[in-house]
């Protein structure tokens, strides 16, 4: 059992994750004029076209507030479309727009060849343990977030301001 949070699997996840994050959102900011955030919600759209607004959220693992703002930066960009449904107004279908895709096609390469760089320190064979691993620990992770007692922890909403 871990003594210390330097111990943590969690928080050594973290702490790969903030170096790499912080070079791939230099990455996209200085070539793309993305965020990480708009680009995740572009990689998305691109993936899955039509999907609804929550059901982006969802899928990207943003709170609704965060998936609208960074839809209407997008939008306002001129890379994606919010079309409203037939009979319901407040829901809205997201897709690509030509602009979009042609961005979408650009950035792709540029974060594929950094993810290469990044694990070319693994051999193949690592390469597939870690993707085994992870898989592994995402299926447990779901699996406590859907029995036990950590299914009865309230979820915490950090798209609204309380006061």
């Amino acid at each position: 059992a871990p003594n210390s949070i330097h111990q943590m699997l969690m928080f050594r996840i973290n702490r790969y994750f903030n170096v790499a994050g912080a070079l791939a959102t230099r990455l996209c900011e200085t070539q793309f004029g993305l965020t990480r955030r708009e680009w995740g919600l572009m990689a998305t759209v691109a993936n899955q076209e039509g999907l609804l607004s929550s059901e982006l959220a969802d899928a990207a693992k943003l709170d609704r507030v965060r998936t609208s703002r960074t839809l209407g930066s997008l939008e306002a960009k001129g890379w994606i479309q919010r079309v409203p449904l037939a009979g319901d107004r407040r829901r809205v279908t997201v897709s690509l727009t030509d602009a979009g895709r042609k961005m979408y096609e650009r950035v792709l390469p540029a974060m594929a060849r950094f993810n290469m760089e990044l694990v070319a320190t693994l051999t193949p064979e690592e390469q597939a343990q870690m993707d085994a691993i992870l898989l592994k620990l995402r299926a447990r992770a779901l699996e406590m977030e859907q029995d036990g007692p950590y299914a009865a922890l309230p979820r915490v909403d950090r798209g609204h301001k309380h006061g």
